[in-house]
């Protein structure tokens, strides 16, 4: 199993959602999060004052799949929340050692 962290621009969220659903991935954990890349943030300017914004609004994706969808995954990710600009994001893809679904107890893959 693979835990597949992305980090996007929150106006690509009803894409990327959309795009996982087609692959039948249908649960998800989003969190609002700031940061910053090779960005470094920018200016703004209000009430007639300029000041630096250093950390950005993102959305943090985190969802877990079996190995054998997890390219397909990144990569429906990957296309979906891609603009071309600076600040798209990142995804990470790391190694699940195990998931237990509370309620019933499974385990493994079954309790994706």
């Amino acid at each position: 199993m693979k835990l597949i962290i992305a980090i996007i621009k929150p106006s690509r969220l009803e894409e990327v959602r959309q795009a996982l659903t087609s692959l039948d991935v249908h649960g998800m954990t989003v969190t609002e999060v700031k940061g910053y890349g090779r960005q470094k943030g920018h200016s703004e300017i209000y009430r007639g004052t300029e000041y630096a914004v250093h950390f950005l609004p993102k959305l943090k994706l985190e969802i877990a799949v079996d190995d054998t969808i997890a390219d397909e995954v990144s990569n429906a990710i990957r296309d979906s929340a891609q603009t071309g600009r600076i600040g798209d994001g990142k995804i990470f893809v790391l190694d699940l050692l195990a998931v237990t679904r509370i309620r019933t107890g499974e385990t493994g893959a079954a309790a994706l």
